[in-house]
């Protein structure tokens, strides 16, 4: 086991090792103090965030060195420090917890690993071979990097278990363990990190930019600019894809963000708002589908080449209120503060107007198609899909709006 006190020397040489960590404690504790200070300060600066990462690394760092090293080997513990400084800058306290246990399940089994290799084969190429084919061959593809912190801690491990096996193979646990704990508690316990702002923001981006789309293709069509623009349209409906994958990864990260966070109470979601939670990007998920399948309509409208199938412009006019409704619809639905005036202008008022006209319209087109008064007859299939998309929109955003 570990010589702590090292007592083979003489006693007056104990007390003073014993007083040197003791001052040594108590200047990292004054040390931490200070920085904390600076990094409370410093919060609420543009360049926060990189503050919060590097000061959290040096209170991570000075901590760990302060409680491992009096009784680590030769007092260097800087495995315990690297394995600190990558648990606090995790980027989430549930991360960091999750990294912490892989890590030290991942050094446990490369030191059990080498000294099952070094008993059979001994300290020689064969065991490096050994150590090396399990690496590659067991477990899954997705567990490879797991697997080459394995194979790397048993390679380096072979070097010590020719002379005491236990004594070196025990202290990377033991510092491994310490630096996991330690920047764990400090990435849970100083200011951790939170991403509801962020999530916030991709989901209210997300909804801007499919509020907009909707917007222009319904004043392109009220400007009689099918033909022209629908291409751009289908274009920019493409684009969303890229604002839907960061918004579902902002989403997901902040709710990963609360599990285990002791700033949850500090920072609780307003229930008021709806665009702060999963539920909101999975509705503007499905507005997007919605959004995406006009695009594609209506540009396959504009170049078919067949006459019939041509949208009546009686069509496009209303579609064209459709469509500003609808985008008025997505851009209420993101409202933090609604705009001050009569309660017919709320977000959910509109919201509602919105599906009333487009349904009183679809009545109407039904029973033109009925009669036989529809100006473009054998469009009647591209109409529904048009009709069937812009409803579901609305469909989509009211269901979520009456929770």
């Amino acid at each position: 086991m570990f010589d702590v006190t090292r007592p083979k020397r003489a006693g007056g040489v104990t007390i003073d090792i014993v007083q040197d960590s003791t001052i040594s404690l108590e200047r990292t504790a004054v040390t931490i103090t200070q920085l904390t200070r600076t990094l409370t300060r410093r919060t609420r600066s543009k360049r926060g965030d990189h503050a919060v990462h590097g000061v959290k690394t040096v209170i991570a760092a000075l901590l760990t060195w302060a409680v491992v090293a009096p009784w680590a080997a030769e007092h260097q513990p800087y495995l315990a420090v690297a394995t600190a400084v990558l648990m606090v800058n995790a980027s989430t306290v549930y991360q960091s917890v999750r990294k912490a246990a892989q890590s030290v399940v991942a050094r446990v089994t490369g030191l059990v690993l080498a000294l099952a290799t070094a008993r059979f084969l001994g300290s020689t190429v064969g065991a490096v071979a050994v150590i090396a084919v399990i690496a590659v061959l067991a477990g899954p593809r997705r567990t490879t990097d797991d697997r080459l912190q394995v194979a790397s801690t048993a390679v380096i491990a072979l070097t010590a278990t020719a002379t005491d096996p236990m004594g070196h193979l025990l202290s990377p646990v033991l510092q491994t363990l310490s630096g996991a704990a330690v920047g764990i508690a400090v990435n849970a316990l100083v200011l951790p990190p939170l991403y509801l702002n962020e999530s916030d923001s991709a989901v209210r981006d997300l909804a801007h930019a499919l509020g907009t789309l909707l917007h222009d293709m319904g004043a392109g069509l009220a400007r009689r600019q099918l033909t022209s623009k629908a291409h751009a349209w289908l274009h920019q409906a493409r684009n969303l894809d890229k604002r839907l994958t960061h918004a579902e990864e902002q989403v997901q990260q902040a709710d990963e963000s609360l599990r285990w966070n002791t700033r949850c109470i500090a920072h609780t979601r307003r229930k008021g708002m709806t665009y702060t939670d999963a539920d909101a990007f999975r509705v503007l998920r499905g507005v997007s589908i919605q959004v995406r399948g006009i695009a594609r309509t209506l540009a396959d409208s504009a170049h078919d080449d067949h006459a019939d199938h041509h949208l009546g412009q009686q069509f496009l006019d209303r579609y064209a209120e459709a469509l500003q409704l609808a985008a008025a619809a997505v851009h209420g639905f993101v409202e933090a503060h609604p705009a001050p005036g009569p309660p017919s202008a709320s977000p959910r008022d509109r919201l509602r107007s919105a599906i009333d006209g487009t349904l009183t319209w679809h009545h109407t087109m039904t029973d033109m198609i009925g009669r036989g008064r529809l100006t473009k007859p054998g469009a009647w299939h591209v109409y529904g899909s048009l009709m069937t998309d812009v409803e579901r929109l609305l469909a989509d955003l009211d269901r979520r709006d009456s929770h």
